[in-house]
């Protein structure tokens, strides 16, 4: 798709509305979309925030948030969180000991203290004001699909375009790398089909992990 017609509304609805009929065939209607729960614990929605990019989410990523709601309740603001990262104990609060990931959470943390962020409803708040996200995304390691992830944990409706949205979006037949374009055509095909773009974005993830999941046993 060319530069000048990515946002051209036609296009995206169209697109849009492609991305919904195949979502409707692949048995969305039927499927019970479960309730996308948001959290309110900042160190949580940060660790998963500055984890999950390249890793298996259902074995790396969540066992790791689950401990740090279960072991470090008290960890739900950004002093908390500032407290743990200048007593040295990021990388055993995030039970991860790459530098990659601990810089990306530790950066995060500091950006957010910068603008005035304390907890989750001020991340909420922020989210709110002009050019949070353009800002959000000068740290290094942020892009657009980490400041949608992060909408999307504290119960913003967004659409984080990662390779699951993408393996979708060609498999329907809309080839575009762009990511506000391929953002757009997800968020208003969910409004067509009368569904949270939130648990939109779950189900497609859902559907797309379960379909390489497959795959693999198939390879093996």
């Amino acid at each position: 798709m060319t530069r000048s017609s990515e946002h051209d509304p036609i296009a995206v609805l169209t697109a849009a509305r492609k991305v919904a009929d195949f979502a409707s065939n692949q048995g969305l209607a039927e499927a019970r979309l479960s309730k996308r729960m948001a959290c309110n614990h900042m160190g949580a929605v940060l660790a998963d925030t500055a984890l999950q990019a390249g890793l298996r989410y259902s074995t790396v990523v969540r066992p790791r948030v689950k401990s740090i709601l279960n072991q470090h309740p008290q960890a739900d603001t950004i002093a908390a969180l500032i407290g743990i990262i200048n007593a040295g104990e990021t990388g055993a609060f995030l039970q991860w000991s790459h530098h990659q990931k601990i810089a990306r959470f530790e950066r995060i943390v500091a950006f957010l203290d910068d603008e005035g962020v304390q907890n989750v409803e001020d991340l909420k708040q922020q989210y709110k004001t002009h050019g949070f996200g353009v800002a959000f995304q000068k740290v290094n390691g942020v892009g657009p699909k980490t400041v949608d992830y992060l909408a999307c944990l504290i119960g913003i409706e967004s659409i984080a375009v990662d390779r699951h949205i993408r393996t979708f979006a060609k498999r329907v037949g809309v080839d575009a790398d762009d990511y506000s374009f391929l953002k757009h055509v997800f968020c208003y095909a969910a409004d067509l089909l009368s569904v949270s773009r939130r648990e939109f974005d779950g189900w497609v993830w859902q559907v797309e992990s379960l379909k390489g999941a497959r795959q693999l046993s198939f390879a093996i």
